[in-house]
């Protein structure tokens, strides 16, 4: 039994060494140490002996186990170290390597400009102030001095969701939340999507980005609403550009006014249609009603608003000519904006 321990136990120690993968070596070992294997069947062929031999030789082939169990545990952790570090080297990642870069995405170019109107005018003090995109009547319109046979409130006009709530047509729904929530005086913009039931043209479409300034304050004049939109007006078109004030008419601002910027044409182009001139916005000073009806006492204040389509300043400053293009999500349009701050 000696010479068959010794011959067993060299004959495992060369297999183990040589043994490269955990797998191989979990079969060798249960072959060997398991309940079927080798050692166990000596320690079995014990009972042929009687007394102090079989103590001695039972010493001996447990020593002999206990050897083959940390030679076994020993190249386990060996393999599962390499195994590691092959899995490591397979699959490592060099951030150094230079590799061409996927192409990535970008601001939309009305988000670009929608964010350069909102931080020239919180340079000057304005508040960005939110609203719900789905209000009711009353915000939308009765408390802006809108009539309710006006035509706007036709349902043919108006997103309605029910007889009382619509997609608003302008954010001029947070002016009139924020006359009614802040204590005058202040200044407050209003950026946002708006929903008119306009077919979809060149210069319409049924949804589209307005931003709405209002400044609520005491001896506010028409000269104040010039100076804000005189120094916008340089701000987005260049410092030689100036503007003039047309006479128009809303419901909630008394007198109104359209404002037109100078085109940088020299003789008229498409873009100006001939007249030199490119209307970018409606404005002027708040109805005194809006005011009441806001509970802003229009004996102690007085306040001026403005409304800019963000899609209609984008296409002047880039020279587009058909509103569609920018919702159109041509990757050869909106690549040229990628680099654009």
């Amino acid at each position: 039994m000696q010479k068959d321990l010794n011959n067993l136990v060299q004959s495992a120690l060369v297999d183990i060494s040589v043994t490269d993968s955990t797998a191989q070596l979990y079969e060798l070992r249960v072959s060997i140490l398991g309940k079927s294997g080798s050692i166990t069947n000596l320690l079995k062929g014990l009972r042929e002996f009687s007394g102090e031999q079989r103590a001695n030789l039972g010493k001996v082939v447990n020593d002999a186990k206990v050897m083959l169990e940390n030679a076994f545990d020993t190249k386990q952790t060996q393999l599962k170290l390499k195994e590691i570090n092959q899995s490591l080297q397979a699959e490592k990642l060099d951030l150094s390597i230079e590799r061409p870069l996927k192409q990535v995405g970008a601001s939309h170019p009305v988000t670009l400009m929608s964010n350069r109107i909102v931080q020239f005018f919180v340079k000057l003090g304005f508040t960005v102030y939110h609203s719900p995109e789905i209000d009711t009547e009353y915000y939308n319109f009765e408390a802006l001095n809108v009539v309710a046979d006006h035509p706007a409130r036709d349902m043919q006009d108006t997103f309605f969701i029910d007889d009382t709530h619509l997609l608003r047509s302008h954010t001029s729904n947070g002016q009139v939340r924020a006359m009614q929530s802040v204590k005058p005086p202040f200044s407050i913009l209003s950026p946002g999507k708006v929903y008119r039931a306009d077919q979809p043209d060149a210069t319409h479409s049924p949804q589209f980005h307005q931003i709405e300034g209002l400044v609520i304050d005491k001896n506010l004049s028409m000269c104040d609403l010039k100076f804000v939109l005189e120094n916008f007006a340089k701000h987005i078109f260049g410092q030689t550009t100036s503007i003039r004030f047309r006479p128009s008419y809303f419901p909630f601002t008394e007198p109104s006014v359209e404002v037109d910027a100078q085109c940088k044409c020299n003789d008229g182009c498409k873009v100006c249609k001939g007249t030199g001139w490119i209307e970018i916005l409606g404005a002027g000073m708040v109805n005194k009603k809006v005011l009441e009806n806001c509970g802003i006492s229009s004996k102690v204040y007085t306040g001026f608003a403005f409304g800019i389509g963000v899609e209609r300043i984008t296409d002047i400053v880039n020279g587009i000519d058909d509103m569609r293009i920018l919702f159109e999500n041509d990757i050869r349009f909106l690549s040229q904006f990628v680099n654009c701050v």
